[in-house]
This record gives structure tokens, C-alpha cells and sequence, in this order.
């Protein structure tokens, strides 16, 4: 399979990395600092199509490929992750209802979105269950023609700044996986409130809430796809998720990486640079190799999603997902010792992609789920 970026593609990073470096990069640290949510920056990265590119352009989007959308998420996560994850996610749940939803939810929802009007989120995780989705517990009963949803969403990007939310609900609690079903859930509907989780350890920037749902009701035509189909429909985009987690994990790794070499090129011991001590140069070596072997496996991935190749997309996926996060979390370690003292303070980014790089083993799939779905695809 072919994996190779196109000019169309190699444009499309030079745009975003204009826009990381002009825009992003000049505020990461006070938005980190203050745990402020980035709006205005999310409203102008919709103006050059960065936010939820795979929406179609009939729907206002620029209707990206994977490899595109790759590229996008990398270089934002490249400049600061933090912000990078805010606008990267500010179309959670679009590829639910582009997939699924009805032509109304379409056209009512995905322009407002892919212009940066709005904001939407997809709610899964509970305080009781991350990994395992069968197990969640808010329930969804039919009322006449409206649907009633309770329960307790955890852990949700954009949990308080989304006008829109794609909720995971059971329709038949004693189905497990059979029974969930997703529901199209306004987020000024009532009974619906959310609460801000600030005291995180990273990408402070991007919103993150919980979820209390109280006798919210919605009209039956908000059912997502079909009753009791929701995790299925769930698992047609687990492959793009991770893939996209994998990207994510490859731009904190350029960042760190970038901000090692910056760093190692102007700090002078010993009357001479540390770049030119074997030990710095042996570091940056192995970042930029690490870094490097992950971009490919991601775009691998992305390539196999593309081509539509079901079986290997889930397997690079998990690969990618895996071996990208954990090379970002070492990288930016090894980043950080590059700086020694200076990287572990807020004056250089060093310590901020430390951070922020540490999710990406953990969403979308531990670093343990996704070894086992390697194994179960190679057994």
C-alpha cells in the first residue's frame, strides 16, 4: 500500500505549520498556564478548513482524505498540543452522524461546526467505565415519541463548550454491546449540565468535563443510526480514532524533538555548544529515529484506512496508537534531559510537551487494550 504524501498533502502541512507557528506557538504557554480554552483560535483554524476536515465540502468542509487529516492533527499537535487538541477535537462526533445520522442532522449541524460556530463532543466513558463500553450504565427509555436519558458521562472533551453531543445510552441494559444506542443531544437541553475538569497534568488547553444527565428528553428522530446499533457503529471508527491519537503522538514528538534541537544549538558549556557533545547528538539521533519510525507506521495506518483494507486498518492502527505514544512519552523525556534544569520549568516547552504527550498512552485505548488487539489479530 502506498502511504506517500502528495503535493496536495505536503501544502496542506506547510498551511498548518504556518498557522502553529504565527498563531499557536505565541500563546501556548499563557493558555496552558491559565487553562483557557482557545475559541478565537479554534474560529480561525476553521477559516483555513483545519477543524473537522473530513467534513465534506457540500456540508462546509474541505473533505480531507486520512492522510490529510493526519497531517493536520500532527502539525497542531507539533506547535502545542494543548491547543492542537482543542481544535483537533472540536468535530467529536461528526463522523457518527456523517456516517449515520439523518440528512437534517447534516445540514444542521456539520456547517455550523466546520466553520467553528460551534463545538461537539462525543459522550462514552463514565466515572465506572473507560475501556470497558459495553458496560456503561446511562439508560435511555422511550417515553411516547421522545426519548429520556440518565446517567453520568466522564472524562468528555469539549464536555463544556459544545453546543452539540453524540451520547452513548443503554436501550436494552441486559444486552451488553447489543443494547447501546446513540442519541443527537443539544447541549442547552434540559437537564443536561456540565462541569469543568481543570486540574489536569496535561494539553490544559482543551476542554474537558463531566457529564450529568437528568431526565433529558429528546425527540425519537434523534436516534444516531439504529436502536440498540450504537456500539457497532462505534467500531467503524475506533481504526480513524487511534490513528488520529497516533498522530496527535507523532506532532508532540516532532515538537519535543524540535525544541531539544533548538535548545541543544544555543546552550554553551565548556566553551562550546552541548550539540556538539556525543551525548546530546547520540540523543537527538534516537528522538529523530523514534519520531521518524512512528510517522511512518501512522501514515501506514492511515494509508490502509484509506484503501478501505478493514483487517489491516485495525491492526496498524493499534500498532500506530501504541508504538507512536509511547515514543512520544520518551521523546519528550529525553527532550526534557536535554534541557536539564531549564527544561523543567515553564520558561522553555520542554516540560509542556512532557506533559501533554503522557495522554496519548492512555485515550482512545490504553497502551495495554492495544497490545491486545494486536495479539488477537496476529493469533
Amino acid at each position: 500500500m502506498s502511504f506517500r504524501l502528495t503535493a496536495e498533502h505536503e501544502a496542506i502541512r506547510q498551511a498548518v505549520r504556518e498557522f502553529g507557528e504565527e498563531e499557536m506557538r505565541p500563546v501556548a504557554r499563557e493558555h496552558d498556564e491559565n487553562k483557557e480554552y482557545p475559541e478565537d483560535l479554534r474560529r480561525q483554524a476553521a477559516e483555513l478548513d483545519f477543524v473537522a476536515p473530513h467534513i465534506p465540502e457540500e456540508y462546509g468542509g474541505a473533505g480531507m482524505d486520512m492522510l490529510g487529516r493526519v497531517v493536520v492533527t500532527e502539525e497542531l499537535w507539533r506547535a502545542d498540543p494543548g491547543i492542537g487538541s482543542a481544535i483537533g477535537s472540536a468535530g467529536f462526533g461528526t463522523s457518527m452522524i456523517l456516517e449515520y445520522g439523518d440528512e437534517w442532522m447534516k445540514e444542521e449541524w456539520l456547517p455550523r461546526i466546520a466553520s467553528g460556530d460551534s463545538a461537539s463532543s462525543t459522550c462514552i466513558s463514565e466515572p465506572a467505565h473507560g475501556s470497558n463500553v459495553a458496560g456503561i450504565e446511562t439508560r435511555a427509555e422511550k417515553d411516547g415519541d421522545e426519548w429520556v436519558l440518565n446517567g453520568n458521562k466522564m472524562w468528555i472533551t469539549n464536555g463544556t463548550v459544545a453546543d452539540l453531543a453524540v451520547v452513548m445510552a443503554k436501550t436494552d441494559p441486559d444486552a451488553g454491546h447489543r443494547g447501546i444506542t446513540a442519541f443527537l443531544v443539544p447541549t442547552d437541553t434540559e437537564g443536561y449540565e456540565s462541569t469543568k475538569i481543570d486540574n489536569k497534568l496535561g494539553i490544559r488547553a482543551s476542554d474537558l468535563g463531566e457529564i450529568q444527565l437528568d431526565d433529558v428528553r429528546i425527540p425519537e428522530d434523534n436516534v444516531v443510526g439504529e436502536v440498540d446499533k450504537g456500539f457497532y457503529q462505534l467500531m467503524d471508527f475506533f481504526a480513524s480514532g487511534r490513528t488520529g491519537v497516533a498522530s496527535q503522538a507523532v506532532g508532540a514528538a516532532q515538537g519535543a524533538l524540535d525544541a531539544a534541537k533548538d535548545y541543544a544549538n544555543e546552550r554553551e558549556q565548556f566553551d562550546q555548544k552541548i550539540s556538539e557533545f556525543q551525548a546530546i547528538r547520540h540523543k537527538i539521533a534516537d528522538m529523530a529515529t523514534s519520531t521518524e519510525a512512528a510517522r511512518s507506521l501512522t501514515y501506514r495506518a492511515a494509508g490502509a484506512i484509506e484503501e478501505g483494507a478493514e483487517d489491516e486498518a485495525v491492526r496498524f492502527a493499534s500498532m500506530a496508537k501504541l508504538f507512536a505514544s509511547e515514543t512520544a512519552v520518551d521523546v519528550a523525556d529525553e527532550g526534557l534531559q536535554v534541557h536539564g534544569g531549564a527544561g523543567y520549568v515553564t520558561d522553555h516547552p520542554a516540560e509542556r510537551f512532557y506533559r501533554d504527550a503522557r495522554i496519548t498512552k492512555i485515550y482512545e485505548g490504553t497502551s495495554e487494550i492495544q497490545k491486545n488487539i494486536i495479539a488477537d489479530r496476529l493469533l
